[in-house]
């Protein structure tokens, strides 16, 4: 077995269900949390689940994962658009990294567009809703298995 995928999710988005729920649906982070680890177990992995609203401790999150995770799927919330931090500790992971996004972010504000996270991402989930959290833990299971 693989070591555990690291989901590690930014700002706000433990306001998953009740913010927005016209963008982000009504699922809450819990669900999509259980969701993931029901479909890691399917698939033979483990996860570990993370959500702050705190840079550091998402930074803190990602060097764990250079000892202790083979891959990082990671919902950086509005850190997407602002955080060279982030994307340093990410270069620092020599694992897989996949970017995921609840909304299509090319179909809001021009600010959104841009992602310093994408700069390393091996790839990109946007405006699949919270199912984008499981299609990428397929992706991540085809790239730490293979």
């Amino acid at each position: 077995m693989a070591n555990p995928i690291y989901i590690l999710n930014g700002p706000n988005l433990n306001l998953l269900g009740m913010r927005q729920p016209e963008i982000y649906g009504r699922e809450t982070l819990e669900d999509v949390a259980a969701a993931c680890t029901a479909l890691a177990g399917e698939m033979g992995l483990e996860v570990r689940f993370h959500q702050s609203n705190h840079e550091g401790v998402i930074i803190d999150c990602i060097h764990e994962a250079r000892v202790a995770g083979s891959g990082v799927i990671i919902n950086p919330g509005a850190f997407t658009h602002t955080s060279v931090a982030i994307l340093d500790a990410l270069n620092a992971f020599e694992g897989p990294v996949l970017e995921v996004h609840i909304s299509n972010v090319h179909k809001r504000e021009a600010f959104r567009h841009h992602s310093y996270v994408s700069l390393r991402a091996d790839g990109v989930i946007a405006g699949f809703g919270t199912e984008g959290y499981l299609l990428a833990l397929r992706r991540m299971r085809t790239l730490v298995l293979s």
